[in-house]
């Protein structure tokens, strides 16, 4: 058998690894319930973009090469504010009926551009331009500059505009930022969100795996049931003296 002096140390092991990562333990286990009890698509926000849309059809286009005279390995025609244009090599806008370069989208146009994609009934409440954005923004990684349109609803809905192409790039919402934290908890990863090879999540696994092991042989060893097997010579004793 363990000694006693010995099973002390593994039951004290097991204390304070328990309560080192008691807060840990217990997020991972409320964000993975909430990840199971909720629905991606809405986490996404699909419930707010609308679900048909009207696609214009325009006559009277320019070719990409002949709207900018230059050498053109990638086009998109867009519309924005009711105008065709096109998106071309990944970098200049240029008017697909003109041929006129535009730098950048304005905020009517940004306006009408979230009008067309989200649900209608929505008020505005704010548009705001931005050009930088922190390591917890939750546009972080989006193409900047650009434009967030706020709509005055409890889900405090936010749209994101890239300024540059006039691209409807994201909304965000109440139920994506919960989900957002959690997820930053669960992968442990407080600055992009989706390094699951950080250190701080391999320390804490690691624990974690000691911590459920220690508790196994703390039962083990503390099972009367494990000790009579173990050494039946005592239950024989005692059923002499008796």
């Amino acid at each position: 058998m363990v000694k006693r002096q010995t099973a002390l140390k593994i039951r004290q092991a097991h204390r304070y690894l328990g309560l080192f990562l008691g807060i840990q333990f217990i997020m991972w286990t409320v964000s993975g319930l909430y990840f199971s009890w909720t629905d991606i698509d809405e986490i996404h926000g699909d419930q707010y973009h609308k679900t048909e849309m009207s696609h214009p059809s325009f006559e009277g286009l320019l070719s990409p090469s002949e709207s900018t005279g230059m050498e053109v390995h990638s086009a998109v025609l867009k519309e924005i504010a009711g105008e065709p244009y096109y998106w071309i090599n990944h970098s200049m806008l240029h008017n697909a009926r003109t041929g006129e370069m535009k730098k950048g989208i304005t905020e009517a146009e940004a306006l009408a551009i979230a009008e067309s994609k989200m649900i209608d009934g929505l008020k505005v409440e704010d548009v705001e331009r931005i050009t930088e954005t922190g390591d917890h923004h939750e546009y972080r990684g989006g193409p900047l500059p650009a434009y967030v349109i706020s709509y005055d609803t409890p889900e405090n809905i936010k749209a994101y505009i890239s300024i540059t192409d006039g691209t409807f790039r994201t909304l965000r919402h109440r139920d994506w930022r919960i989900f957002d934290f959690l997820w930053m908890t669960h992968t442990m990863d407080y600055g992009g969100r989706d390094d699951f090879n950080n250190l701080a999540l391999r320390i804490f696994s690691l624990m974690g795996l000691i911590t459920v092991l220690s508790g196994f042989v703390l039962w083990y060893i503390s099972s009367p049931t494990v000790r009579k097997v173990i050494d039946p010579k005592k239950k024989k004793k005692k059923k002499k003296r008796a």
